[in-house]
């Protein structure tokens, strides 16, 4: 088992400990629902030092990441993070990550707990032009603080001007008297925040000043549970469960982030492009339920006969809407917004309708 540089202070604070991605992991404090609520309305921090993270530097760096990614990195802008996956050479996704642009010669990427192993020997199998790669995902320690007045919190703890770093880039400066703090303007919650990378033995420091500078906004610690159902009311994929080896990322909806440039050669390029100009036989969906009940990750999708046409990935009761919500894929006939189709719990068929993502901002 392997331990964030936070795991005694979780404990101290009566956390309910799990194993997660090799990591023994905070899944809630007081409660998802009040932590959910916290994000949406405050601000709320989560220990997401079980990241991977992966230097990607010298000369080379930016051939091997547009051979290597989805997306196309020449277009990042220095101080700017892209969103992308690693296609794999069947069609499917290794992982998804974040792509980092500190200058034309070094970028940063960001990976799943549960892959990094996989993906750093990934990287590793597919570097034939020789880029510097370096796994220092040992070394970094993240929070993720998250929701409306997180920003609020940060600025007291820095002179960087927090309101000039757009969305989905980042900046370097001192905070907590922590100097080179990459403080990204992302974060996994729809609710607005940022992330902080430090090293591990700034940790503690951290963690104070933040609830420290954070007590008039009621700042509170929040788990890996609200972290899982705060980003299915945003339809944010969950690798594993709406995305994996097996799964197109085309029929998950990541055409968006899936460019064909001609200096990009990744793997399963021609039969990506293929899926994006012919269309897929099913799609990633957001459903409600119509009925009283959860739709939970594997549970069969039907058709309002009972015949199948897919199956749920990701479901919980959300917390802002207070009803049954899920995505999952179905035949591509049953995607369209308004449809209703059935989710089969045990020997019944509860009704459900088809609806755009996301949940919380559009329903």
């Amino acid at each position: 088992m392997n331990y964030t540089p936070f795991n005694a202070i979780h404990k101290a604070l009566g956390a309910k400990m799990a194993p997660f991605a090799g990591f023994e992991m905070p899944i809630e404090y007081s409660g998802i629902l009040a932590e959910h609520k916290t994000v949406c309305e405050g601000v709320g921090v989560f220990d997401v030092s079980h990241m991977g993270e992966f230097k990607v530097r010298g000369p080379q760096a930016l051939a091997f990441l547009q051979n290597l990614v989805s997306n196309d990195v020449s277009q990042l802008s220095i101080g700017q993070v892209q969103y992308a996956y690693l296609p794999n050479e069947t069609g499917g996704v290794v992982d998804d990550l974040l792509v980092y642009k500190n200058s034309d010669t070094d970028y940063l990427l960001v990976v799943n707990a549960s892959n990094t192993d996989k993906d750093w020997a990934w990287c590793q199998a597919h570097n034939p032009m020789g880029a510097d790669l370096e796994n220092c995902s040992s070394q970094v320690a993240q929070l993720a603080v998250q929701g409306p007045k997180a920003i609020d919190v940060i600025q007291r703890l820095t002179a960087v001007k927090l309101a000039d770093i757009p969305y989905y880039h980042f900046a370097y400066g001192t905070v907590a008297g922590v100097d080179q703090v990459l403080i990204s303007n992302t974060g996994y919650t729809g609710a607005g925040g940022f992330e902080l990378y430090f090293p591990n033995e700034a940790a503690i420091t951290m963690w104070n000043a933040l609830f420290e500078a954070g007590a008039p906004e009621g700042i509170k610690p929040i788990g890996l549970g609200a972290r899982d159902t705060l980003r299915l009311e945003m339809g944010f994929c969950l690798y594993g469960n709406d995305i994996d080896d097996t799964i197109s990322p085309i029929e998950a909806g990541l055409g968006w982030v899936t460019k064909f440039t001609s200096d990009k050669q990744f793997p399963s390029r021609a039969l990506l492009e293929a899926q994006m100009a012919n269309g897929v036989l099913r799609k990633r969906i957001g459903l409600i339920m119509k009925d009283r009940g959860i739709a939970r990750h594997g549970y069969e999708l039907t058709d309002t006969e009972g015949n199948p046409i897919g199956i749920v990935t990701s479901g919980s009761i959300s917390p802002v809407l207070n009803i049954g919500i899920a995505m999952g894929y179905v035949e591509a006939d049953y995607a369209k917004a308004g449809t209703l189709i059935c989710v089969k719990v045990r020997d019944r068929l509860l009704s459900a309708e088809v609806v755009k993502m996301p949940f919380r901002n559009n329903h």
